[in-house]
């Protein structure tokens, strides 16, 4: 008996017909009923046998008096088969039900200004069409979320690539960038200055996105460029709600995309310090994983999303 490798096994020898039969030979305990119920000749079903038996290079069935009967090994194939035989079942439902427009499913992850903006946009547009389409958004650091579309936890991702290893696996659709303005309450004592240096705004409380984030790591870097320590108050956020709640309850300031908190800023809750931070964020955009065939539900996700960056760009 030959030993295949997995992948050998599968790709060469494993046919549906035979994890029908498994399923079968299971449920009867009989070739010849498991023969019937498959709808085999008992003769193709002994051969189908035979050929997964010496394709693994085990006994799967003891040949009883009356009937057969499965080995640890026959019970494994068994479990085995009839949960690969449901997952396609699982699977020709979900396609039947999203070509109907009933139901399907997408998860995505973006860093926090596309969740504030392109991300809403797009489920209300995507929803229009797809009205039972299930969405899974996740926010979070670009680092983490290309941790898990690569894992496979994720359809896609808009946010950067940060790591050579993970372009080579990885497509990338640039959408846009972020300058970042710093942003602190409407009457906060700084934004009566006139002018604002980097040693006044190393002494002040800060709120910082986590360690490990592009921004993060500018902001570190733009400090020690100028022989300057960290601000040493901080909070750590990526909470759009809390940074806000912060910013109008006390005196920290942030460094964010205006867009982000344009309704504050025009209705003066919150302001635009006068000091140019000479931050622009690397470009975000649109990520998903090479060599990958998108389901019908993430495909209609990055459809919509692509449709909206176009009229940005046209705007």
């Amino acid at each position: 008996m030959s030993n295949s490798s997995p992948d050998r096994f599968v790709r060469t020898h494993l046919k549906t017909r035979h994890l029908v039969l498994l399923v079968e030979l299971g449920r009867h305990g009989s070739i010849f009923h498991a023969a019937e119920a498959a709808h085999l000749t008992q003769p193709a079903a002994s051969k189908l046998l035979t050929e997964l038996e010496y394709a693994l290079g085990v006994q799967l069935f003891e040949r009883l008096p009356r009937g057969i009967a499965p080995t640890w090994y026959g019970e494994i194939m068994i479990r085995r088969a009839g949960a690969a035989l449901a997952e396609m079942d699982a699977a020709h439902q979900e396609v039947m039900e999203l070509l109907s427009g009933l139901s399907g499913c997408v998860s995505i992850g973006a860093v926090m200004t596309p969740s504030t903006n392109l991300i809403p946009q797009a489920v209300t547009l995507l929803k229009s069409r797809h009205a039972r389409l299930h969405v899974a958004i996740q926010v979070d650091t670009s680092k983490i979320l290309i941790q898990r579309l690569r894992a496979g936890e994720l359809d896609m991702v808009i946010g950067r690539i940060l790591d050579t290893e993970s372009a080579a696996e990885l497509n990338f659709e640039p959408l846009t960038d972020e300058p970042h303005s710093l942003i602190a309450r409407g009457n906060h004592p700084l934004a009566q200055r006139k002018k604002l240096t980097l040693e006044d705004l190393a002494q002040e409380a800060w709120i910082l996105p986590p360690g490990g984030s592009i921004l993060r790591d500018r902001l570190t870097a733009l400090f020690l460029s100028h022989g300057l320590d960290q601000p040493t108050e901080t909070v750590e956020t990526l909470s759009l709600p809390v940074i806000t709640s912060l910013l109008l309850a006390s005196d920290m300031i942030v460094a964010l995309p205006e867009d982000l908190i344009k309704t504050y800023l025009d209705s003066n809750l919150l302001t635009v310090l006068p000091y140019d931070l000479g931050l622009r964020m690397d470009a975000y955009g649109i990520v998903t994983r090479k060599q990958h065939r998108l389901s019908p539900g993430a495909q209609a996700m990055l459809d919509v999303l692509r449709e909206l960056a176009l009229q940005r760009a046209n705007k």
